[in-house]
């Protein structure tokens, strides 16, 4: 970028420059030759110099790289002007004064360029992060009631039963408040799904069915934690709760080129269920996080077909590493 952005002010300057034609070749060869120069030595003693300058102010940094960038300026031109003008004894320090004063400039307003970036960038995150932090902090207070009251239940006839929910509750919040990570394991994913779903499980019985087809070596597929466990909660909230018949999740995930397809399919929701606001609020946020991670390659899309309703989540083929896991 700063190569382009610096030719293309060559260009500029060297149609400015002409006075015959539209341009002056010339001029644009020779300033070509010396603005890539500066460009390319100052760019790269500003990076050698990068955990230097992160430890400094905003206006100490700016003032060391500003005085890199005119030194390094200073320095070419009296080489450029010896090599062109090796007559002279002294530089003519007006065309250099002028030279200096417009790398100052363009200095600025690069600077300040990057500096707007970085502010955008960090807003960008921040708010990234307090959304999914907001997702991951919720706990669907009927969920919460349900489970307490089964809990309750089994305490007395099957106590074994009871404290593996409380077990399986207990993961539960404790995803909901790790918010540090932003990308986890698709296996550490699909273990929270089958705590929340053994949980649902003892409330539902027999109206609950379940339907898994995992490909196998997808256990380190990047995914954002707590996406796949609101689907699965909306597949019983919105398609098995409400009948009385209850109905099948089927949970399924597969490769397929550089993209991983994860499904939750459920009977079709009632019109009135179908509409509620939280499924679109769950899947807007959802939808939002994956762009803000993954970016265009990620989709998330709502389907039916005959009773059938299907949630696809589409990510790129994405692992992450063991540091990360832990």
């Amino acid at each position: 970028m700063m190569l382009v952005t610096s030719e293309l002010l060559v260009l500029v300057l060297a149609i400015v420059q002409a006075e015959r034609s539209w341009i002056d070749w010339n001029y644009f060869g020779l300033l070509s030759l010396f603005v890539q120069w500066a460009t390319l030595t100052s760019t790269a003693l500003i990076c050698l110099l990068r955990p230097w300058l992160a430890r400094r102010s905003v206006a100490h940094a700016t003032l060391v790289i500003v005085s890199i960038v005119l030194l390094d300026v200073l320095a070419f031109s009296l080489f450029a002007d010896s090599v062109l003008h090796p007559a002279q004894a002294l530089a003519p320090w007006q065309s250099i004064a002028k030279k200096l004063l417009l790398a100052l400039l363009i200095s600025l307003m690069v600077l300040r360029y990057f500096y707007l970036q970085h502010q955008w960038q960090q807003q960008t995150e921040a708010e990234m992060q307090a959304r999914l932090t907001s997702l991951q902090a919720r706990i669907q207070p009927h969920f919460l009631f349900n489970s307490m009251n089964t809990i309750a239940s089994l305490i007395a006839s099957n106590p074994e039963r009871a404290e593996e929910a409380v077990l399986d509750l207990s993961e539960l919040f404790r995803a909901s408040l790790r918010t540090n990570d932003q990308l986890v394991p698709l296996k550490r994913e699909l273990e929270l799904c089958k705590r929340y779903l053994a949980i649902e499980e003892l409330r539902l019985g027999d109206r609950l069915n379940l339907e898994w087809q995992i490909q196998s070596g997808l256990e380190h597929q990047a995914i954002p934690p707590l996406t796949l466990q609101p689907l699965v909660e909306n597949a019983i909230y919105h398609g098995i709760q409400p009948k009385a018949t209850g109905g099948t999740v089927r949970i399924e995930a597969y490769a397929k080129g550089n993209f991983v397809y994860l499904m939750v399919q459920n009977p079709k929701p009632d019109a009135e269920q179908q509409e509620h606001q939280g499924n679109r609020v769950a899947l807007a946020n959802t939808r939002a996080r994956l762009q803000a991670l993954f970016g265009e390659p990620a989709i998330l899309k709502q389907s039916q077909q005959s009773d059938i309703y299907t949630v696809t989540l589409r990510l790129p083929r994405r692992t992450v590493n063991q540091q990360s896991q832990r």
